[in-house]
């Protein structure tokens, strides 16, 4: 078995490298920003982190929507990819590096990646007979088509009968190895669901697969035989290890595995798990990489309860979402209000009332009130209260000295929905605390210090809250930190994990009386529906 060991103070993950068939979708937001927000939590822990996202630009596929578009192949792929490099700097995705397949550096991995395998005696020469999906880049079995040969993931559209000669990889030899990967390391593919998937499947026998196509131009030649094309999907796996390079390293593989391999954890969407789960850890034994550290299939997106498609007309566009109601927003609600893991709908009437409930009423409102307080009975200035001279018999104290460890477990366990409604339990906790301790009662019966204990209470909290959700909604928790007298911008990666150490700032009671404290403003203002449906 290949060593999986690594720096516990580095962590490297990737989204998948999207296909350019088309620009990006909601479907590939939202893993991206997922993968973002376990990127921004690692980082305020103090690890030193790598982002890895980018486009799969090779293939049939790409070739026939070129040519149906009058581009050439390339320009089409420099056109999407743009497209998804803007949407995720509207999504305020701080990648660290954009892998791009059809750049030179990656295509001397792939022959040197190649190579090892070939020296390694697992790729060899036999006849391809089959259901071919061009949509999916992917041979199907008989028993996976629709009616009329049509392909599940595409029924639009017919699968094509092929019969070729081919390059096969032997995925069948790495079977024993994978079972006992599997068995070893059990959260190796997550969550449970896939990972019984994933075991299913292996279990009924696992069967060599074709690396290479005939009469396809755009690809990388297969280096023993250029008349031949590399399968796209072997070229595009190795697109995670072309990304481990620095940028001034001479694209050699070595150089790629000498830092960051191998990768803590791909977050991908269900529908390309085998080829993660199954194909490229066979591929990384075959080739004696060490395989990566896990593997996260999350589920399908709906709208209004209904498969998302171009034929039903009900698409998502993201960068529409995004222009209308900013970042933070998409972030927040896809990631709260859907389990990580399992299919999630999207209806914009929801969203809009979510966002307004949790971010405009419970957390904005609250830490409004409360500066309004504070600079009406404090001067304006955060209460000089001890921290430890508070018990934990105050709720707020005792909910908040846990918070941080629970949260950090539900981030560790991609459980976003659980860390989000950990954090917004502490403050609606809050909002019914002030409700129930009335301090403008208090001030005025001259319990000055009870006041000040109140405000101080309720501050810290928000704090405490905020700081745990700048991975998910950075903007938000930025604009909190400033209004409690911090300089520190959320999304200054680089600065983030010196200025606001994790063990400190995860931790209830830090907020001290030499805080100047800004103006109450809103945070995030309340969002109205838009009578302009996304498409």
């Amino acid at each position: 078995m290949n060593s999986t060991k690594t720096s516990k103070n580095r962590f490297a993950i990737t989204t998948p490298l999207y296909y350019v068939n088309d620009l990006p979708h909601i479907g590939s937001a939202y893993t991206t920003i997922a993968a973002d927000v376990v990127a921004r939590f690692e980082r305020l822990r103090g690890k030193s982190v790598l982002l890895i996202t980018g486009t799969d630009e090779h293939g049939q596929k790409i070739e026939r929507t070129a040519e149906a578009l009058g581009r050439s192949p390339q320009e089409h792929c420099d056109r999407i990819a743009a497209g998804f490099d803007q949407l995720w700097q509207k999504l305020n995705i701080a990648y660290d590096r954009f892998s791009r397949t059809t750049n030179p550096r990656h295509g001397a991995i792939v022959k040197q990646f190649f190579q090892r395998v070939w020296d390694n005696d697992d790729i060899y020469l036999s006849q391809q007979t089959g259901w071919y999906c061009v949509a999916c880049e992917e041979f199907k079995e008989k028993r996976e088509l629709l009616e009329d040969n049509r392909c599940p993931m595409h029924p639009n559209r017919e699968v094509e009968w092929r019969d070729e000669q081919n390059y096969f990889f032997r995925l069948s030899k790495y079977q024993p190895q994978l079972e006992a990967l599997y068995q070893e390391r059990p959260d190796f593919i997550r969550p449970e669901m896939r990972r019984n998937e994933v075991l299913s499947f292996v279990q009924q026998g696992l069967q060599d697969f074709s690396i290479s196509r005939v009469n396809v131009a755009w690809g990388f030649p297969v280096p023993v035989d250029p008349k031949q094309t590399l399968y796209v999907w072997f070229d595009a796996l190795l697109g995670y290890v072309t990304a481990l390079l620095e940028p001034d390293q001479e694209p050699t593989l070595e150089n790629a595995l000498s830092k960051w391999a191998p990768i803590n954890l791909h977050l991908i969407g269900k529908d390309i798990l085998r080829f993660h789960a199954v194909y490229w850890p066979a591929m990384l034994m075959s080739a004696g990489v060490p395989v990566s550290g896990g593997v996260f299939g999350h589920g399908f997106l709906t709208k209004d309860g209904h498969k998302i498609s171009k034929t039903l007309g009900n698409i998502i566009d993201p960068l529409d979402l995004v222009e209308r109601y900013g970042s933070d927003a998409l972030r927040y609600y896809f990631l709260k209000e859907i389990e990580f893991g399992r299919d999630g709908d999207f209806n914009e009437t929801r969203f809009i009332n979510i966002l307004n409930a949790d971010l405009a009423n419970d957390l904005g409102n609250l830490l409004n009130r409360t500066l309004g307080m504070v600079k009406k009975y404090c001067q304006g200035q955060v209460p000089k209260v001890n921290p430890e001279e508070i018990g934990l018999d105050n709720g707020l104290k005792a909910a908040g000295v846990t918070l941080g460890d629970r949260v950090t477990r539900a981030y560790e366990g991609l459980q976003f929905s659980q860390g989000c409604e950990e954090i917004l339990s502490l403050v609606r906790g809050c909002n019914k605390y002030i409700d129930e301790q009335a301090p403008w009662k208090l001030y005025k019966q001259g319990e000055q210090q009870a006041v000040e204990q109140v405000l101080y209470a309720v501050l810290e909290s928000v704090r405490l809250s905020a700081y745990l959700l700048s991975a998910i909604i950075p903007n938000i928790s930025t604009a909190i930190y400033q209004q409690l007298g911090y300089s520190i911008d959320f999304n200054d990666q680089t600065a983030i994990a010196s200025a606001l150490n994790f063990s400190t700032h995860s931790s209830w009671g830090i907020l001290s009386s030499d805080r100047v404290l800004g103006e109450a403003k809103p945070v995030f203002a309340r969002l109205e529906l838009s009578n302009q449906a996304s498409s």
